[in-house]
C-alpha cells in the first residue's frame, strides 16, 4: 500500500512519495502531462496487484530454494550485480551515455558522505555534525524531482513559457482502461518487472529502489521503441511498479527461512517477531505453520484491498492536479519539507531537500536525467562496503572476481552493455573501410 501511495505523487506531481517510487517519475509524470493520469494510475495499481501477488507464489512455494540461491552469493558477486545496476542505469538516460555516467558518478560521491564504516573517519561532511549519517536518500529524492519541477514550472511562468496544464477531465473506468494492443504491452513488463524484483528482492541489503529501476532500464532495453522512455511509455510504469512490489514480498523470504531481513523494514518485523518469540529460520515453517500460513493470507488480503480501494479512488485523486499552482505548490512543498525531516528529526535534511532542488532544476536545464544520481547514491555504499571486502579476502588480488562464474557472468553483461553504444559507430566504421 505505500509503495503504491508513494507512486502515486511521483506520477501525478513528479514527486514520488518513497525512494522507490523515482523510478516511476520517468514515464508516469510524462503520462499525465499527457492526459492519460487516469491510465497511469490505473497501470501503477495492476502492475503493483500482479507483482505482490506473484511474488507471494514464489514465496509460498519457493522459498527455502531462493533463500539457498540468494546465500550463496559472496562479497564479489554483490559487487557485481551492483556495479550491473550501475551499467544499467547509465542505459536509462534517453540522452548521452556520457551524461549518464556523469550524474551515476555524483551519485556515488554523494553516497560515501559521512563516517567511513571501517576507520570512522568523517568523509566530505565540511563540519557539519548532521552529515555524519550522510545525506538522507528521501531528502536528494524530495529535492531532484519534487522541488525541481516546481522550480520549473515557477521558473516557466515567470518567462512566459509555461506549458499547458495536463489535460484533465472525468475520469470513468473506460478512461482508465487501456486501449487497443496496449493490454497486451503490459504483460511482459510485468513479468519481466515481477522476475526482476523477486530475485533483487531475496538478495538481503537490495531493496525495492534496486528492483524499480533494474527493471526500468531492462524494459527500455528490450523495447523495440526505447525512444518512447522518458515520453510517457507504458511499459516505464508497469516494469517498476512489478518490481518494487515484487520486492517487498520477495524480503520475506530470506527474512522468514533464514533469519536474515532482506531490508530495514525486515528487520524491523524480524525484531518484533523475536520479541514475540517468534523465530524465523529453516525450521520455521515447519515450527510454525499457522504463522506462516497466516502471513501469506495477510498478504493476499492486502493486494485485494489496494485494487479495491484505490481503483474507484482514481476519479478523484486525478482531480489533485487541477488545484490551482499558487494553492498546490505550497502545499507540496511544505509536505516535502515536514517529510525530509520526519526521517532523522533533522533540520539539515530540509535545507539538502532545498539545495537538491535547485541542482535538480539545473540538471534539468541542461537535460540530465536525475535518475542515475539516485542509484549510484543507493548503490554506492553496498558496492564499497562488498569491494573492500572482497579485497581484504583476498589480499588485494582483483583476480578474486573472477573466481566465481556467477561474477564472471555479471560482469561480462556489464562489459556488453557499456560496448553497445559503440556497435553503431563501429558497424559505420565497417561498412565505410569496405567501402573503400
Amino acid at each position: 500500500g505505500s509503495i503504491y501511495g508513494g507512486s502515486v505523487t511521483a506520477i501525478l506531481i513528479n514527486t514520488p512519495g518513497t525512494p522507490s517510487s523515482a523510478a516511476s517519475c520517468l514515464d508516469g509524470y510524462p503520462m499525465t502531462k499527457n492526459g492519460r493520469a487516469g491510465l497511469a494510475l490505473f497501470i501503477n495499481a495492476v502492475a503493483s496487484f500482479c507483482g505482490s501477488s506473484l511474488a507471494v507464489l514464489l514465496v509460498m512455494g519457493f522459498a527455502p530454494t531462493i533463500a539457498d540461491f540468494a546465500l550463496g552469493f559472496n562479497s564479489t558477486e554483490y559487487f557485481s550485480v551492483m556495479l550491473l545496476g550501475l551499467i544499467a542505469a547509465c542505459t536509462m538516460s534517453n540522452g548521452s551515455t556520457l551524461k549518464a555516467l556523469v550524474m551515476v558518478a555524483f551519485g556515488l560521491v554523494l553516497g560515501i558522505v559521512g563516517l567511513d564504516l571501517n576507520s570512522g573517519v568523517p568523509r566530505f561532511t565540511f563540519g557539519f555534525l548532521g552529515l555524519t549519517e550522510g545525506v538522507s536518500l528521501i531528502s536528494i529524492a524530495m529535492g531532484l524531482f519534487g522541488i525541481a519541477e516546481i522550480v520549473t514550472k515557477l521558473a516557466e511562468a515567470k518567462n512566459g513559457a509555461r506549458a499547458p496544464d495536463p489535460e484533465v477531465r472525468h475520469v470513468s473506468f473506460r478512461d482508465m482502461l487501456p486501449r487497443g494492443n496496449e493490454l497486451r504491452r503490459l504483460w511482459g513488463p510485468i513479468l519481466r518487472g515481477t522476475g526482476i524484483g523477486s530475485i533483487i528482492g531475496a538478495l538481503p541489503g537490495s531493496g525495492p529502489t534496486v528492483a524499480a529501476f533494474m527493471a526500468y532500464a531492462m524494459e527500455k532495453k528490450v523495447s523495440r521503441t526505447p525512444e518512447k522512455f522518458g515520453t510517457g511509455a507504458l511499459e516505464g510504469v508497469a516494469a517498476p511498479e512489478a518490481a518494487n512490489n515484487a520486492s517487498v514480498q520477495a524480503a520475506f523470504i530470506p527474512t522468514l527461512s533464514l533469519g536474515i531481513p532482506g531490508d530495514v523494514v525486515m528487520a524491523i518485523l524480524l525484531g518484533a517477531m523475536i520479541m514475540h518469540g517468534i523465530i524465523p529460520g529453516p525450521q520455521f515453517i515447519s515450527a510454525q505453520p499457522a504463522m506462516f500460513w497466516g502471513l501469506i493470507v495477510s498478504f493476499w488480503i492486502g493486494n485485494v484491498m489496494l485494487l479495491i480501494l484505490n481503483l474507484p479512488l482514481i476519479g478523484l485523486l486525478v482531480k489533485i492536479i487541477t488545484v490551482p499552482a499558487r494553492i498546490l505548490y505550497p502545499v507540496v512543498i511544505f509536505f516535502i519539507c515536514i517529510g525530509s525531516y520526519s526521517v532523522a528529526n533533522n533540520v539539515l535534511d530540509v535545507f539538502v531537500t532545498l539545495v537538491f532542488g535547485l541542482v535538480g532544476y539545473l540538471l534539468m536545464r541542461l537535460n540530465y536525467n536525475a535518475a542515475p544520481v539516485l542509484l549510484g547514491f543507493i548503490l554506492g555504499p553496498m558496492m564499497e562496503e562488498n569491494l573492500r571486502r572482497s579485497l581484504v579476502i583476498s589480499r588485494g588480488d582483483l583476480t578474486v572476481f573472477l573466481d566465481r562464474p556467477v561474477s564472471v557472468g555479471l560482469l561480462l553483461v556489464c562489459l556488453l552493455l557499456l560496448l553497445m553504444p559503440l556497435r553503431k559507430p563501429l558497424m559505420r566504421y565497417i561498412r565505410m573501410a569496405s567501402q573503400r
